[in-house]
């Protein structure tokens, strides 16, 4: 939801809110603005002006998105949708996960990778225990809307939970998979309980 901190002053401060039960219209301090301008008058403009303009995706995860564009993106029958993490400087695919609408709305929120894990059931921010999170540069539907496609920063250089850069390091090679990528960090230090 959108709070608009200075609505007078001519230029909106947006921040985000889980919650947010009404907007209340209230008169501009008289120096401020026009006689009769309300809070209300103000943000309507301010919200005009914001979609008028080309609001990058940086903008959206930090200030208003309505929700309507989470209806494009074709979800499974479980209500899931396939998401592929690519690193933004190598272009290399780092894992593919699984996202619901709640962890969807998040990473644009908080510029983070949130996935759902299908085996525990509930919501997981990438990097919560390993401290690996991956920070959203920008987010891909494809042609089929129906896999969402995230470029990411990849703190830590360490993407799967096994410690290595990647999830891909078995290569099919002469009817063999073979292991092709090094092990950063041992798995056993990464997760330390």
């Amino acid at each position: 939801m959108l709070y608009f901190s200075s609505l007078c002053s001519g230029i909106p401060t947006y921040r985000t809110s889980l919650q947010v039960s009404s907007i209340v219209a209230k008169p501009c301090n008289k120096n401020s603005a026009s006689p009769g301008t309300t809070y209300f008058k103000r943000l309507a403009q301010n919200v005009t002006t914001l979609f008028m303009q080309n609001v990058s995706f940086t903008t959206f995860k930090t200030g208003f998105m309505p929700d309507t564009w989470l209806s494009k993106i074709n979800w499974s029958d479980d209500e899931l949708v396939p998401v592929i993490a690519q690193e933004a400087g190598s272009g290399k695919v780092l894992m593919v996960a699984w996202m619901n609408r709640e962890a969807v709305k998040l990473t644009v929120e908080t510029g983070r990778a949130v996935y759902w894990s299908r085996s525990r059931k509930k919501l997981w921010h990438k990097g919560e225990e390993s401290g690996h999170v991956q920070k959203v540069k920008d987010i891909y539907l494809d042609c089929d809307e129906d896999v969402l496609l995230l470029t990411v920063e990849q703190v830590g250089g360490i993407a799967c939970h096994t410690g290595r850069h990647n999830c891909f390091f078995n290569k099919l090679k002469n009817g063999q998979w073979v292991v092709t990528t090094p092990v950063i960090k041992d798995p056993k230090e990464i997760y330390q309980k």
